[in-house]
Parts: structure tokens; sequence; C-alpha cells
């Protein structure tokens, strides 16, 4: 199966989501690497004041396939920004693994007016459940760029690939991108 280049998933995440928050949890997670912002803290968006939707995904369908789950963010509060990566972890039972960033040069600055909004894309590729190489994925959990806090999800879309082994997924997580009018 291919993939659909990240700005048509981007799009069409956009035209098909609503702006409403998912019910994810928050929790505390210190020790989890988080991606560095150039914005002020001052300006910086907080997880507490943006709703977060995950999905719906192009989900990849058989072990070996590309998946794609958007992420819609909604700024809540007072107007902020998003620079960077957020920092997404995948979990299985008690083992988590940060997905790494995509390489992208330059990760555009976004200002969100209240009510604004912005997504992020996760690639997958599912492997296969029990193998040893695969993550069998039950949970997601997204961070903003230098926070300390996170939301929980529940991920329903399949084991994730490992390329050298369960540690290592073959996934990536894009830079926020503006969403919506």
């Amino acid at each position: 199966m291919r993939a659909l280049p990240i700005a048509v998933v981007a799009a069409a995440a956009a035209l098909t989501l609503t702006a409403c928050d998912s019910g994810g949890d928050s929790s505390s997670d210190s020790g989890k690497k988080a991606s560095t912002s150039s914005a002020a803290a001052s300006t910086a968006c907080k997880i507490d004041q943006i709703g977060i939707q995950v999905g719906p995904a192009n989900a990849a369908p058989a072990a070996g396939d590309t998946g794609n789950v958007p992420v819609t963010l909604t700024n809540k509060g007072a107007e902020c920004t998003l620079q960077g990566f957020p920092a997404v972890t995948v979990q299985d039972g008690g083992k988590s693994t940060d997905v790494p960033e995509e390489k992208a040069p330059n990760p555009p600055k976004l200002t969100l007016a209240k009510s604004g909004t912005a997504s992020f894309t996760i690639t997958y590729v599912r492997g296969t459940a029990g193998d040893g190489k695969s993550l069998d994925a039950t949970a997601l959990k997204i961070s903003l760029p230098g926070a300390t806090t996170a939301q929980s999800f529940k991920w329903s879309y399949g084991p994730v690939a490992g390329k050298t082994g369960a540690s290592d997924p073959n996934a990536s997580v894009s830079s926020f991108q503006p969403a919506g009018d």
C-alpha cells in the first residue's frame, strides 16, 4: 500500500475533523523526551489549553503497510505559539517507545488564536503482533514542545513494526502544520 503524502493527509484531516476534545487523559511524564521550542515560555501553547483529537486514521490494514494518523489541536485559551515537533510515545503495557521526528528543516512557527487549529501526522508501518520485532501498541501519549505533561489516547491501529526491533519503531511524527480556515 502506498502512503498518501503528509500534506494530503493533513488537508483531509482538517476538512473531516471537528474541533472537539477527544477526552484524553492528562498525565505527568517528566522523564519523557520533549522537543525544544524557540518560542518564549510565556507564549508557548500549554497542553491544558489545547483540545486534542486523534484520527480518524488511514490505518495500515496489513503487516508491512503504511498508515497515517492525523492529530488535530484546537486552542481553547489565549493566543499561543507552537513550533517544532510534538513529543509522541507509543505504549505496550509497561513499555514506552518514543516516535522519532521526521527529518524536516526549519519547522514553521504557528500562532494559534483562540479556537485556532493546527495538526500533525503520525506515520507508521504496521507490524505483526507477538513477533518480537513489533511493538504491540495499545496507547499513545502526546505532549507539546518543552512540556513535562502529556495526554493519553487509545491506539487502535495495530502493532507498530520495528526497524531493528520493538524499541526502534518504523514510524515518524511530522511538525505542526496550520489546519482549518
